[in-house]
């Protein structure tokens, strides 16, 4: 049951002549997935009462771009085509399987497995048809969490390490990859159409349920998920591993794209994260005092339009606050030049905060970043020889 490439320009030739009956499938639509062939007898033959699902040996098959054939009997399928042209049906020969390098690369051997490798002898079979299927991606599969899902946020320089919970929505895109599988496990001998809306709906389902190891891995890499529309790339091939078995190896399917609209996480939680944030940056006496310094400064502000007590009055109390015991601004900037004053020297301060000596933060294990020992100047990439300000060697 072989497919024979027809040659070009012998529709007036003599082969012409005993092509039996013309399969061919109009442009698929983006909601159809796939859909049984059309016979459209050639006007050469006088085979019009032929059966509907027999394939007569001789008879022309078209496959145009975009589109893989499947060649059915008995319910098993014993030929394969991608590549856009004709083809001549000859039932003497074994498959031919034209895949054309744009399926999956173990189209083959899983023919091996689903598919029928023997031929009948020239004594047509009871069943054949002709299956068209749309391996162009299919896009516009929007998605959305219906109730949040966790997500774990990672900030070293604040010491977060935390879950919270967000909604996400967007759309996603996939494709057939593997027609085989994917006649073989999901659509089966269809009549007329197998539309996307029949598996739609539980493709968005595992993809939902796929949301939360994924999101797991993206977050593992540092990403906030305020930047997950910056990241869809990771996102898609996270989703990729977690649905392979699902969606590749059984459906023949795999995602191209996915895309986030939005991402949303409660209330409560951007609170939760704001307010820990700002607690780790007051642990720097230095910033400390500054905060203190402009809270004061609006404090002031205040007083001095305190019409009831008067601004004398008003300055007094804050005077008297700062002398029963409250912290000033210039005993914070004292504490923060004692604690870079006890930094050890040659040391340097990670991204992160922490003051180290050696090549390695101990506390997030970030290399140290280099810098002229003379200027200070930082390179952005790889350091060259010479410093570029003041041209003094690296290394010195």
């Amino acid at each position: 049951m072989g497919l024979i490439k027809a040659i070009a320009g012998a529709a007036g030739g003599v082969m012409a002549d005993q092509w039996k009956e013309y399969f061919y499938c109009e442009a698929i639509p983006a909601d159809v997935l796939a859909c049984k062939g059309q016979k459209k007898v050639s006007g050469r033959s006088s085979n019009y009462k032929g059966d509907e699902n027999i394939i007569t040996t001789g008879s022309m098959i078209a496959v145009a771009d975009g589109q893989c054939m499947l060649i059915v009997e008995q319910g098993k399928v014993v030929d394969l085509c991608a590549e856009p042209g004709e083809y001549v049906y000859d039932a003497s020969t074994e498959p031919s399987i034209f895949d054309g390098g744009k399926l999956a690369a173990n189209i083959k051997a899983v023919f091996g497995n689903v598919g029928k490798r023997f031929t009948f002898g020239g004594e047509a079979p009871k069943d054949q048809r002709v299956y068209y299927f749309n391996t162009k991606e299919i896009p516009g599969n929007k998605y959305g969490t219906p109730n949040a899902v966790p997500f774990r946020v990672v900030d070293q320089r604040a010491g977060i390490d935390i879950d919270i919970s967000i909604r996400c929505f967007g759309e996603y895109s996939y494709k057939l990859t593997n027609p085989l599988l994917f006649y073989t496990n999901v659509c089966g001998n269809v009549s007329q159409d197998y539309s996307r809306e029949e598996i739609d709906g539980q493709m968005k389902s595992e993809l939902l349920t796929a949301l939360q190891p994924a999101f797991a891995k993206i977050s593992a890499m540092g990403v906030r998920y305020s930047e997950l529309p910056g990241h869809t790339t990771e996102l898609a091939e996270a989703l990729k591993t977690e649905l392979t078995a699902k969606w590749s190896d059984f459906r023949g399917i795999e995602i191209q794209t996915v895309g986030v609209s939005s991402v949303k996480a409660s209330e409560e939680d951007e609170a939760m994260i704001k307010e820990l944030q700002r607690n780790a940056a007051f642990a720097d006496p230095t910033r400390a005092a500054a905060h203190l310094v402009g809270a004061q400064a609006a404090a002031m502000q205040a007083a001095a339009k305190n019409e009831g007590a008067g601004p004398a009055m008003a300055f007094m109390g804050m005077n008297m606050a700062g002398a029963a015991g409250g912290t000033n601004a210039q005993t914070l900037f004292q504490m923060g030049q004692q604690q870079a004053a006890a930094a050890p020297q040659g040391g340097w301060t990670c991204a992160c905060g922490t003051q180290n000596t050696g090549k390695f933060c101990t506390e997030c294990g970030k290399p140290r970043p280099k810098r002229c020992s003379k200027c200070g100047w930082e390179p952005s990439g790889d350091a060259p020889k010479f410093c570029p300000e003041c041209g003094t060697p690296f290394g010195e």
